[in-house]
């Protein structure tokens, strides 16, 4: 009997709400809304933390990134915590990896992986001892061949920076280089099994691409709770994070106005649009070589983006736009469904290892959702969020913000429960805490942890986040 294979797509920074299968109906992403259609939709996925090195490490190992010790961004995966790839226990797997790491020694061969493809130079100051700081990304060296020209030296290192590659024609952009590399990739696999990873930076900052002009900003409508008056009970460290993109704006785009919000919309949504026509792409070259029926395809992201909701930008903070992405699931045979129910990404390891017939290690802190997948029941269950502290530094540093609170709220750290009925309670070690109840306030626009009213909520959500803490060996005092 063949063996399955894994083709896991996943995106950079997208929210939830950009796909047809989430409610916009705007964007065009055909190849995304197929495999929708095709596949199982997660409606509650859940991020472990909303910034791209935290997520990632759990998406690749299965551990929360307080476990894992990746609690923020450039700090690099231990060489000693396996990912899926070296926990495969068949050596006729090939195991690849193409795109955007972010999880240290950026262009590098690591963790299982023999076959690797990088698109990223930005992280070489991060690079451990002894690799090669001069060494460039393999996209670097296939826009060379194009005939293309590096805006960036630096003693001789020659580089790409994101805003001349965002700058290039869609051909030549990072989601085309990924599909023709994965396309080659699957070619030479034939009917060999593989497990393949891919990760396209967009639509990630810088925000801009070459399908800017592909919706108008007068017809790209604004979040709800854009509209929302800051609750009383707002976190200072969002109201800090709200000012600086007020007062800064974001590149050339000023953010004081609907307008500049809504050309900023655009252009991710261009971006969004240019990641569906290379996902378009890897499928029907995965069709082409005869492999889809016998292949698991994965989609998701990393954490989402703000986008002008409760008019901020980015991730790390707890809101549902960064917190909560799509996942998309489709299995050979099996039929479409939505699965409702809280999930976490620390579940994807445990469930693609049994899936692809894998032994599935102790110590993982997630756990199979195959019953999920199959329509065998949907267990009651929540999803932890976690925050570190650091990776807002910038926002907070603002006029206005005194440094000595600047400094006690880049560092605190906050947990985040979100359960099956809809509660939501996120609590803080330095900041006010939240309790929003989202069937209700979708927009999280009430904050009702001070309301006095909702105190057992309080103190079932607490103690559950609590057991969670002893269960995953946590520290954090909130």
């Amino acid at each position: 009997m063949p063996k399955p294979n894994l083709l896991f797509l996943f995106t950079d920074e997208q929210r939830q709400d950009t796909m047809a299968a989430y409610g916009n109906q705007l964007i065009q992403a055909p190849h995304l809304d197929r495999l929708a259609s095709e596949g199982v939709v997660f409606t509650r996925a859940y991020v472990s933390q909303p910034v791209c090195t935290p997520s990632r490490a759990t998406i690749m190992t299965g551990l929360y990134p307080h476990t894992c010790g990746c609690t923020a961004n450039n700090i690099p995966l231990d060489e000693s915590i396996p990912t899926l790839a070296e926990l495969f226990a068949d050596p006729e797997y090939e195991h690849a990896y193409l795109g955007k790491w972010h999880l240290g020694d950026e262009i590098f061969p690591q963790h299982g992986f023999t076959r690797w493809v990088s698109i990223e130079d930005a992280y070489r100051r991060h690079y451990r001892p002894p690799r090669d700081r001069q060494a460039n990304c393999d996209y670097f060296h296939w826009l060379k061949r194009q005939g293309v020209e590096p805006d960036v030296e630096q003693e001789g290192w020659q580089a790409y920076s994101r805003g001349r590659a965002a700058s290039l024609p869609a051909e030549l952009s990072k989601p085309a280089f990924l599909a023709e590399e994965t396309s080659r990739f699957l070619a030479e696999r034939g009917d060999r099994p593989f497990v393949a990873y891919v990760n396209f930076l967009e639509p990630h900052m810088p925000f801009t691409g070459p399908y800017n002009d592909r919706y108008d900003p007068a017809q790209v409508p604004l979040p709800d709770n854009f509209y929302a008056p800051p609750h009383p009970d707002e976190p200072r460290r969002v109201s800090l994070i709200r000012e600086h993109y007020r007062q800064r704006g974001f590149g050339a785009v000023e953010l004081g106005t609907e307008a500049g919000w809504r050309r900023l919309t655009a252009n991710y949504w261009g971006l969004v649009t240019l990641v569906d026509e290379a996902v378009g792409r890897i499928l029907a070259a995965l069709e082409a070589c005869g492999q889809a029926e016998r292949t698991i395809v994965v989609f998701t992201s990393d954490h989402g983006d703000m986008m002008g909701s409760h008019r901020l930008l980015a991730k790390t903070v707890m809101f549902e736009e960064a917190v909560k992405v799509p996942l998309i699931v489709r299995i050979p045979g099996l039929r479409p469904h939505r699965v409702d129910a809280p999930t976490s990404q620390v579940d994807l390891v445990p469930t693609l290892l049994d899936l692809l017939g894998q032994p599935v290690p102790e110590g993982l802190q997630g756990a199979s959702l195959r019953p999920r997948l199959e329509g065998r029941g949907e267990p009651e269950g929540e999803a932890f969020i976690e925050w570190n502290g650091r990776d807002s530094d910038e926002q907070l540093s603002d006029p206005g913000s005194p440094k000595a609170e600047a400094a006690r709220l880049s560092g605190a750290r906050a947990r985040c429960v979100i359960a099956p009925d809809g509660w939501k309670l996120n609590l803080s070690e330095a900041d006010k805490c939240e309790l929003y109840h989202l069937p209700s306030d979708p927009g999280e626009t009430r904050n009702l942890y001070y309301s006095g009213e909702q105190g057992a909520v309080i103190a079932r959500l607490r103690e559950r986040i609590r057991r969670w803490q002893e269960r995953t060996g946590d520290t954090a005092q909130v």
